[in-house]
């Protein structure tokens, strides 16, 4: 009888499922669904810069609102710029999907479950990997998808970035060390060269609210999840306990 009650004990713990493993990107965050602070700067960058191209289709302005601590008056007079959009309303946006794949040759995708597909960390490291590559149609390239067809919306607040050269200790591929310096060359260093609106670290903290609340697009019922889990394992432990007394009162004439 123990086996069974310990195989299904273990059938009930939850298993993680390992992704497969992806290209390695240069940056990482740990999003914190509890700082409404940043969740409210991430919403307000998202509907003021990518939200053109971008829709949430999954999310709604309202719950979005309810769930980060927003009143609906500041909402609506700062984050739904459509006529056509109300309150409780989806986020999309207002741009065809023709006109956009004759722009941009694909629509832009939504990007509700972007964090999920790709991960917290490949959409930071994206978000920061812009830089100007004359040869691209937009002006830009990115280091974490290359020959990316978006163009750098986000310019304005990072400023204009790009790829330079720097001694690195790290060996090079295809490059012999210095001679001199036993230094190899790399030229995949990104650094601003006309400051934008934000201080790199400003726009790092910005890009970070940007992705935090990506995350929470991407799982909004995690919020609810996660208060309500203490009460559930309160519940048990105090239900096991019955379980137990009651379990005692039955067999206690039997033994």
């Amino acid at each position: 009888m123990k086996k069974y009650l310990f195989g299904l004990l273990f059938a009930l713990v939850p298993v993680t499922a390992m992704a497969a493993g992806g290209a390695s990107v240069p940056h990482s965050m740990d999003p914190d669904l509890h700082d409404q602070a940043s969740l409210q700067n991430g919403m307000k960058l998202y509907v003021n810069y990518c939200m053109g191209c971008h829709s949430l289709q999954y999310q709604r302005f309202s719950r979005a609102a309810e769930d980060l601590g927003m009143p609906q008056d500041l909402v609506e007079e700062n984050l739904i710029f459509s006529p056509e959009l109300a309150y409780n309303d989806q986020m999309h946006n207002a741009m065809n999907s023709g006109d956009a794949e004759g722009w941009f040759g694909a629509p832009p995708p939504d990007l509700s479950l972007k964090t999920r597909v790709r991960g917290t960390d490949w959409i930071y490291s994206y978000l920061l990997g812009f830089y100007k590559d004359p040869s691209r149609p937009t002006g830009v390239n990115n280091t974490v998808f290359d020959l990316v067809a978006m163009p750098n919306v986000l310019e304005p607040l990072q400023g204009v970035q790009e790829l330079v050269c720097a001694e690195t200790d790290h060996p090079v591929e295809g490059q012999e060390p210095d001679a001199l310096s036993g230094k190899y060359q790399s030229c995949d260093v990104l650094q601003v060269t006309e400051p934008g609106e934000l201080e790199p670290a400003e726009f790092e903290e910005a890009m970070y609210d940007l992705t935090n609340f990506l995350a929470y697009v991407g799982e909004p019922s995690k919020l609810q999840a996660q208060a309500l889990a203490p009460k559930v394992l309160i519940f048990i432990f105090i239900f096991g306990v019955i379980a137990y007394l009651l379990k005692r009162e039955y067999w206690r004439d039997i033994h």
